[in-house]
């Protein structure tokens, strides 16, 4: 009798095997207030990548398990896990975020109205701040919506004047809750995609012409080879910050590693 249930739960997992690693087309539409074409679909963990049509439509393979990246400059990143709900139905619709530019306000004059109230602003000298008051504030560079997402879910800076067994102090549930449930972890997983997903850009639109005029790449896999450079586990480090020369070497040389693993040559 045991034998019969080993034999079968052998049967069963080589089942279910065979179904989390089969390939399907995944229909899909994505949903926005912006322009729904040209948003780039990226299997993060197949390589293969589509964009939508004007409708917003695509299509791409998938298997259970997969990772699918949407990522557009009018929209904030999207990532999507292939569960065995969507893997089922074939289908899905995205909805995707707009992503707002904030711009910093610009003045192009002093303007006098004689209106006291409004004048006083425009004398000389410099404006009074928080950090000249003494006053605690935020001096850094702005942060993005998802890292501070990420500050919120993980700061567990104690609270003055709370009451933690009567000592003055209060310490946040919520960023305990989150790194025991696991969402801290996934929010610094979603900061990384979108420092990817910013100097992809940029290498793209400022850096890849000039390493491809050297060693030309057909342009069906321009999108391919540049995700493949990300994955790479020194492209934040060797890119981030970086002069345009560094960046130009460092695609330079992926790109060899990249034609090796495509089994072409340059031209």
């Amino acid at each position: 009798m045991k034998q019969i249930l080993y034999i079968l739960f052998l049967i069963c997992s080589f089942a279910s095997h065979q179904l989390v690693g089969q390939t399907i087309i995944l229909h899909g539409k994505v949903l926005t207030t912006q322009d729904a074409e040209n948003v780039h679909v990226i299997n993060k963990t197949s390589k293969k990548n589509t964009i939508t049509n004007s409708s917003g439509l695509f299509n791409i393979e998938v298997k259970r398990q997969d990772t699918l990246i949407f990522s557009s400059l009018q929209h904030e990143l999207q990532m999507l896990i292939i569960d065995r709900e969507t893997y089922n139905k074939g289908a899905v619709v995205i909805t995707l975020l707009e992503h707002v530019n904030k711009l910093d306000e610009v003045t192009v004059g002093k303007i006098l109205t004689g209106n006291m109230n409004s004048d006083v602003a425009n004398v000389e000298g410099e404006p009074m701040t928080s950090k000249k008051a003494g006053i605690p504030s935020y001096q850094g560079k702005p942060l993005t919506q998802t890292q501070r997402h990420l500050k919120d879910a993980g700061d567990l800076n104690p609270k003055l004047g709370g009451s933690l067994g009567g000592l003055g102090a209060s310490i946040r549930l919520i960023p305990i809750i989150n790194a025991i449930s696991g969402r801290t972890k996934e929010m610094k997983t979603y900061v990384r995609l979108e420092e990817k997903e910013a100097l992809i850009y940029h290498l793209k639109t400022h850096v890849s012409a000039s390493v491809f005029a050297d060693y030309p790449l057909d342009e069906d896999y321009v999108v391919e080879f540049l995700y493949f450079a990300s994955e790479q586990p020194d492209f934040l480090e060797r890119c981030k910050n970086k002069t345009t020369v560094d960046q130009y070497e460092y695609l330079k040389e992926k790109l060899h590693v990249y034609y090796s693993n495509k089994n072409v040559t340059t031209n």
